[in-house]
Protein backbone atom coordinates (compact mmCIF):
# COMPACT_ATOMS: atom_id res chain seq x y z
CA UNK A 1 0.00 0.00 0.00
CA UNK A 2 1.69 3.22 -0.69
CA UNK A 3 1.74 6.52 1.11
CA UNK A 4 -1.19 8.13 -0.60
CA UNK A 5 -3.28 5.41 0.10
CA UNK A 6 -2.08 5.43 3.56
CA UNK A 7 -3.10 9.22 4.32
CA UNK A 8 -6.67 8.41 2.97
CA UNK A 9 -7.38 5.80 5.10
CA UNK A 10 -6.13 7.74 8.04
CA UNK A 11 -8.41 10.36 7.00
CA UNK A 12 -11.23 8.26 6.81
CA UNK A 13 -10.88 7.12 10.36
CA UNK A 14 -9.69 10.39 11.56
CA UNK A 15 -12.78 12.55 10.14
CA UNK A 16 -15.61 11.55 11.39
CA UNK A 17 -13.75 11.19 15.02
CA UNK A 18 -12.85 14.64 14.80
CA UNK A 19 -16.31 15.83 13.52
CA UNK A 20 -17.64 13.92 16.80
CA UNK A 21 -15.48 15.76 18.97
CA UNK A 22 -15.98 19.17 17.46
CA UNK A 23 -20.17 18.94 17.71
CA UNK A 24 -19.06 17.59 21.52
CA UNK A 25 -17.05 20.38 22.25
CA UNK A 26 -19.76 23.23 21.03
CA UNK A 27 -23.06 22.05 21.56
CA UNK A 28 -21.75 21.57 25.75
CA UNK A 29 -22.80 24.98 26.27
CA UNK A 30 -24.84 25.84 23.59
CA UNK A 31 -28.10 26.50 25.29
CA UNK A 32 -26.38 28.72 28.38
CA UNK A 33 -29.59 27.68 31.06
CA UNK A 34 -29.71 30.50 33.94
CA UNK A 35 -27.97 28.94 36.89
CA UNK A 36 -29.52 27.41 39.78
CA UNK A 37 -29.60 28.95 43.29
CA UNK A 38 -29.70 27.77 47.55
CA UNK A 39 -30.34 24.02 48.02
CA UNK A 40 -31.88 22.43 50.49
CA UNK A 41 -29.36 19.36 50.78
CA UNK A 42 -27.03 17.10 48.75
CA UNK A 43 -27.80 13.90 48.73
CA UNK A 44 -26.22 9.91 47.43
CA UNK A 45 -28.54 8.07 45.20
CA UNK A 46 -27.79 4.54 43.66
CA UNK A 47 -28.18 4.63 39.44
CA UNK A 48 -27.18 1.53 37.55
CA UNK A 49 -25.18 0.11 40.39
CA UNK A 50 -23.00 3.45 41.02
CA UNK A 51 -23.34 5.93 43.38
CA UNK A 52 -24.18 9.58 42.35
CA UNK A 53 -24.57 12.67 43.75
CA UNK A 54 -28.10 14.17 43.98
CA UNK A 55 -28.48 18.37 44.82
CA UNK A 56 -32.00 18.85 46.14
CA UNK A 57 -32.64 22.44 45.38
CA UNK A 58 -34.82 24.56 47.48
CA UNK A 59 -38.66 24.76 45.87
CA UNK A 60 -39.90 27.93 46.52
CA UNK A 61 -42.86 26.84 48.77
CA UNK A 62 -46.68 27.53 47.67
CA UNK A 63 -48.33 30.92 49.17
CA UNK A 64 -51.98 31.95 48.73
CA UNK A 65 -52.84 35.47 48.27
CA UNK A 66 -55.90 38.22 46.74
CA UNK A 67 -55.19 39.11 43.57
CA UNK A 68 -56.75 42.75 41.86
CA UNK A 69 -59.71 40.82 40.63
CA UNK A 70 -60.60 39.94 44.22
CA UNK A 71 -59.51 36.09 43.15
CA UNK A 72 -58.10 34.17 45.59
CA UNK A 73 -54.73 33.04 43.54
CA UNK A 74 -51.58 30.62 44.52
CA UNK A 75 -47.87 29.76 43.35
CA UNK A 76 -49.99 26.01 42.79
CA UNK A 77 -51.94 27.60 40.28
CA UNK A 78 -49.23 28.00 37.54
CA UNK A 79 -48.39 24.71 36.53
CA UNK A 80 -46.03 24.45 34.35
CA UNK A 81 -45.16 28.52 33.78
CA UNK A 82 -42.25 30.62 34.41
CA UNK A 83 -43.28 33.00 37.35
CA UNK A 84 -41.34 36.36 37.84
CA UNK A 85 -41.78 38.30 40.96
CA UNK A 86 -41.25 41.53 42.24
CA UNK A 87 -42.67 44.02 45.44
CA UNK A 88 -44.40 47.24 45.63
CA UNK A 89 -46.81 48.94 47.48
CA UNK A 90 -49.66 51.02 45.82
CA UNK A 91 -48.86 54.28 47.85
CA UNK A 92 -44.94 54.03 47.06
CA UNK A 93 -43.61 57.53 45.46
CA UNK A 94 -40.17 56.33 43.93
CA UNK A 95 -39.50 52.79 42.42
CA UNK A 96 -42.83 50.91 42.05
CA UNK A 97 -44.26 53.48 39.40
CA UNK A 98 -40.90 52.70 37.20
CA UNK A 99 -40.88 49.07 38.39
CA UNK A 100 -44.44 48.30 36.78
CA UNK A 101 -43.00 50.49 33.95
CA UNK A 102 -40.41 48.08 33.38
CA UNK A 103 -42.68 44.76 34.55
CA UNK A 104 -45.30 46.17 31.53
CA UNK A 105 -42.68 46.33 28.99
CA UNK A 106 -41.30 42.00 30.09
CA UNK A 107 -45.61 41.70 29.42
CA UNK A 108 -45.49 43.10 25.88
CA UNK A 109 -42.28 40.81 25.34
CA UNK A 110 -44.60 37.89 25.51
CA UNK A 111 -48.03 38.65 24.33
CA UNK A 112 -47.87 36.55 21.41
CA UNK A 113 -46.77 33.39 23.91
CA UNK A 114 -48.27 34.91 27.46
CA UNK A 115 -48.70 30.72 28.20
CA UNK A 116 -45.46 30.71 29.52
CA UNK A 117 -45.00 33.17 31.94
CA UNK A 118 -46.95 34.40 34.78
CA UNK A 119 -46.23 38.16 36.57
CA UNK A 120 -46.61 38.55 40.10
CA UNK A 121 -46.23 41.69 41.74
CA UNK A 122 -46.80 41.58 45.63
CA UNK A 123 -47.73 44.26 48.06
CA UNK A 124 -45.16 44.36 51.12
CA UNK A 125 -48.30 47.09 52.12
CA UNK A 126 -51.19 44.53 52.70
CA UNK A 127 -52.91 46.93 55.40
CA UNK A 128 -53.49 49.68 52.86
CA UNK A 129 -53.43 47.66 49.46
CA UNK A 130 -57.27 46.51 49.47
CA UNK A 131 -58.47 45.00 46.05
CA UNK A 132 -59.31 48.13 44.75
CA UNK A 133 -56.24 49.97 45.42
CA UNK A 134 -54.51 46.78 43.85
CA UNK A 135 -56.61 47.18 40.55
CA UNK A 136 -56.71 51.04 40.47
CA UNK A 137 -52.63 50.33 40.47
CA UNK A 138 -52.60 47.60 37.82
CA UNK A 139 -55.09 49.86 35.25
CA UNK A 140 -52.90 52.33 35.23
CA UNK A 141 -50.62 50.65 33.16
CA UNK A 142 -52.60 48.88 31.40
CA UNK A 143 -51.91 45.46 32.01
CA UNK A 144 -52.99 41.78 31.21
CA UNK A 145 -54.79 40.73 34.63
CA UNK A 146 -54.76 37.08 33.64
CA UNK A 147 -50.93 37.09 33.05
CA UNK A 148 -49.83 39.69 35.83
CA UNK A 149 -51.19 39.74 39.17
CA UNK A 150 -50.86 42.38 41.98
CA UNK A 151 -51.75 40.79 45.29
CA UNK A 152 -51.90 41.31 48.87
CA UNK A 153 -51.51 38.77 51.35
CA UNK A 154 -50.97 38.04 55.31
CA UNK A 155 -47.70 40.29 56.00
CA UNK A 156 -45.66 37.73 58.05
CA UNK A 157 -46.51 35.37 55.42
CA UNK A 158 -45.03 37.84 52.58
CA UNK A 159 -42.38 38.44 54.34
CA UNK A 160 -41.67 35.10 55.60
CA UNK A 161 -41.68 34.44 51.81
CA UNK A 162 -39.97 36.87 50.78
CA UNK A 163 -36.72 36.34 52.98
CA UNK A 164 -36.91 32.51 53.53
CA UNK A 165 -38.42 31.57 50.08
CA UNK A 166 -37.11 33.53 47.38
CA UNK A 167 -34.02 34.68 49.45
CA UNK A 168 -34.71 38.80 48.77
CA UNK A 169 -31.89 39.53 51.39
CA UNK A 170 -29.51 37.53 49.21
CA UNK A 171 -30.01 38.81 46.33
CA UNK A 172 -30.51 42.84 47.83
CA UNK A 173 -27.76 43.28 50.56
CA UNK A 174 -29.20 46.56 51.44
CA UNK A 175 -32.78 45.03 51.51
CA UNK A 176 -34.46 46.61 54.76
CA UNK A 177 -36.28 43.52 56.84
CA UNK A 178 -38.35 45.86 57.99
CA UNK A 179 -40.16 47.19 54.84
CA UNK A 180 -39.16 45.28 51.65
CA UNK A 181 -38.32 47.82 48.85
CA UNK A 182 -36.12 46.18 46.16
CA UNK A 183 -36.04 46.96 42.63
CA UNK A 184 -34.83 43.31 41.77
CA UNK A 185 -37.44 41.22 39.36
CA UNK A 186 -36.92 37.45 40.59
CA UNK A 187 -36.94 34.37 38.55
CA UNK A 188 -38.30 30.87 38.99
CA UNK A 189 -38.42 28.09 36.51
CA UNK A 190 -41.17 26.16 36.27
CA UNK A 191 -40.49 23.81 39.46
CA UNK A 192 -40.65 27.04 41.48
CA UNK A 193 -36.73 27.01 41.86
CA UNK A 194 -34.91 30.33 42.32
CA UNK A 195 -32.93 30.69 38.84
CA UNK A 196 -32.25 34.77 39.25
CA UNK A 197 -32.71 38.13 39.84
CA UNK A 198 -32.33 41.14 37.90
CA UNK A 199 -32.56 44.60 38.74
CA UNK A 200 -35.97 46.74 36.98
CA UNK A 201 -33.78 49.47 36.04
CA UNK A 202 -30.95 47.40 34.47
CA UNK A 203 -31.62 47.39 30.65
CA UNK A 204 -29.20 45.00 30.39
CA UNK A 205 -30.50 43.08 33.07
CA UNK A 206 -33.71 43.08 31.79
CA UNK A 207 -32.96 41.95 28.39
CA UNK A 208 -30.68 39.23 29.86
CA UNK A 209 -34.59 38.50 31.40
CA UNK A 210 -36.42 38.56 28.27
CA UNK A 211 -33.91 35.59 27.35
CA UNK A 212 -33.72 33.42 30.28
CA UNK A 213 -37.46 32.85 30.21
CA UNK A 214 -37.94 31.33 26.67
CA UNK A 215 -34.66 29.38 27.54
CA UNK A 216 -36.04 27.76 30.63
CA UNK A 217 -38.92 25.94 29.06
CA UNK A 218 -36.60 24.47 26.93
CA UNK A 219 -34.94 22.59 29.92
CA UNK A 220 -35.65 19.14 30.30
CA UNK A 221 -35.89 17.10 33.51
CA UNK A 222 -33.06 15.69 33.96
CA UNK A 223 -35.15 12.22 35.56
CA UNK A 224 -36.73 12.23 31.48
CA UNK A 225 -33.86 12.90 29.68
CA UNK A 226 -34.29 13.27 26.02
CA UNK A 227 -34.01 10.64 23.31
CA UNK A 228 -31.55 12.47 21.89
CA UNK A 229 -30.01 13.05 24.87
CA UNK A 230 -29.72 8.57 25.33
CA UNK A 231 -28.27 8.69 22.23
CA UNK A 232 -24.92 11.02 22.66
CA UNK A 233 -23.14 8.01 23.96
CA UNK A 234 -23.81 6.00 20.67
CA UNK A 235 -21.94 8.60 18.90
CA UNK A 236 -18.39 7.38 18.77
CA UNK A 237 -19.99 4.13 17.74
CA UNK A 238 -21.36 5.05 14.97
CA UNK A 239 -18.64 7.69 13.96
CA UNK A 240 -16.68 5.00 13.90
CA UNK A 241 -19.03 2.97 11.60
CA UNK A 242 -18.97 5.56 9.11
CA UNK A 243 -15.17 5.66 9.38
CA UNK A 244 -14.76 1.49 8.87
CA UNK A 245 -17.57 1.90 5.92
CA UNK A 246 -15.17 4.73 4.05
CA UNK A 247 -12.41 3.01 4.93
CA UNK A 248 -13.72 -0.36 3.09
CA UNK A 249 -15.49 1.58 0.10
CA UNK A 250 -11.76 2.68 -0.56
CA UNK A 251 -10.36 -0.80 -0.43
CA UNK A 252 -13.00 -2.37 -2.76
CA UNK A 253 -12.80 0.95 -5.00
CA UNK A 254 -9.23 0.17 -5.32
CA UNK A 255 -9.30 -3.76 -5.92
CA UNK A 256 -11.62 -2.94 -8.73
CA UNK A 257 -9.17 -0.52 -9.97
CA UNK A 258 -6.22 -3.27 -10.17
Amino acid sequence: MNLKAILSLLLAIMLPLAGYWIVKYYSKDAVHMPHKYFYDDVVQRSENGKQVTDTVWHKVKNISFTNQLGKIVSLDDLHGKIIVIDFFFTRCPSICPGLARNMKKLQDSFVKNDSIVQFISISVDPEHDSVPQLRKFADRFEVNHDTWWFVAGNKKEVYDFAFNELKASIADADIDTAFIHTENFFLLDSNRIVRGWYNGFDKQKQAQLVSDIPTLMLEKDEKSPSILRGFIPYLPVIFIGIGIVIVITILLGRRKEK
